[in-house]
């Protein structure tokens, strides 16, 4: 699950539920042992919410999604450089593939990690070189001292992970969050497109606030001040009990059913759905929280015109974190920019339809000078 705004109002949701029926278990097990309620109709039914409440997914997880051929892991690189920042936090960045490829730098999304590439890792690897770096306060990147968790504050890290990608001018190519870093970094460094950069790929991402640009976003832009922000806060204070809570949900299989719901069009395989809500469950709340609240100031709509290199737009078809109308709309604002939908497909479809992303960006990435582009380009 990448954390958008609504995935809190979700992760709450499972979270009270997981807790209630662990509760509820061992509340009727404690009024059967007491002799308040009699029957051993009531103990089974209570070890059986106790026992799903750990196992639940193990039980749950095979039953919803068919085992995949090659199942998304966990994989870490041996060629690493650490980058301590001004801010306190240190940014871990990975490399793959021949050093003299053609560069593409990864931007994942709020609330996993760089591991969340894997597929484009694997797929894209053989003829680029594919840099990825956690996110400061996910992963392996430390969390700022001065808990600045701001998208200008992540742009800034990715110039800094951009000078450490070689000679060539570099592909930056960001996911959800990532594409808003991504923006901002345009705005930020502009000297740096064209020269530095040489092209941007954009995938289920948005150029504002994205309250506006999900899934009952009239509903929601009413409720940010009343609602998401004072929860977004409430999860800060209560972190540790919310990550107890999540992880809950996840072994009882209820985080399995929110991540499919948020993130994927059913299509996707059984390790695929486990490894996106693993990954959802390793972030700290309260770290994702500050994050989201970031997002709450995030405005680039007037950068989109000032962009003269070459964007490829990637969106799900049925994308609900980030609705395909954004990426339309940047697609007619962006001076040279092309979109491609990909569908089945949701927020996730850089996992659940790797193969067709993986030869979108490839094709992209290949374009003999993608800086010379003054058109529209064509896949």
């Amino acid at each position: 699950m990448v954390f958008m705004p609504l995935n809190f109002l979700i992760l709450w949701v499972v979270g009270l539920l997981s807790i209630g029926i662990l509760g509820g278990g061992i509340y009727i097990l404690y009024e059967w042992y007491e002799g308040e309620l009699v029957g051993i109709s009531y103990l089974i039914g209570s070890l059986i919410m106790i026992l799903w409440s750990f196992t639940g997914g193990l039980i749950s997880l095979p039953l919803l999604r068919r085992k995949g051929v090659d199942e998304p892991k966990r994989i870490r690189s041996s060629t690493v450089q650490r980058i301590p920042r001004p801010d306190g936090s240190v940014l871990h960045v990975e490399f793959y593939g021949p050093e003299d490829g053609q560069p593409i730098i990864l931007c994942h999304g709020w609330g996993p990690n760089s591991t969340v590439w894997y597929y484009a890792k694997r797929q894209l690897s053989d003829r680029f070189r594919v840099i990825v770096w956690d996110l400061p306060g996910l992963g392996k990147s430390t969390k700022p001292k001065n808990k600045d968790y701001s998208i200008e504050k992540y742009a800034r890290d990715l110039e800094v992970v951009l000078a450490i990608a070689g000679d060539q001018p570099a592909i930056l190519l960001g996911h959800s969050m990532g594409g808003m870093i991504i923006l901002t970094f345009c705005r930020l460094f502009p000297e740096h497109l064209g020269s530095r950069v040489a092209g941007l790929i954009l995938v289920d991402t948005t150029y504002t606030n994205p309250v506006k640009t999900t899934i009952f976003s009239r509903l929601l832009r009413k409720l940010q001040k009343p609602l998401l922000e004072p929860l977004l806060h409430l999860t800060i204070i209560v972190s540790p009990i919310l990550w107890l809570m999540t992880w809950l949900s996840y072994l009882n299989g209820s985080l399995y059913i929110s991540v499919e719901l948020s993130g994927f069009k059913g299509t996707e395989t059984r390790g695929q759905l486990n490894f996106s809500a693993f990954l959802s469950a390793l972030g700290s709340p309260g770290i994702l929280a500050r994050g989201t609240l970031a997002m709450f100031n995030y405005e680039e709509t007037k950068t989109l015109s000032t962009i003269n290199i070459p964007v490829l737009l990637i969106c799900g078809a049925s994308d609900i974190a980030t609705i395909p109308p954004a990426s339309i709309r940047m697609n007619a604002e962006l001076p040279h920019a092309q979109l491609v939908t990909l569908k089945p497909g949701g927020h996730m479809a850089l996992m659940e339809q790797n193969q067709r992303f993986a030869e979108v960006v490839s094709a992209f990435c290949s374009k003999q000078d993608l800086r010379k582009c003054h058109n529209k380009i064509n896949l």
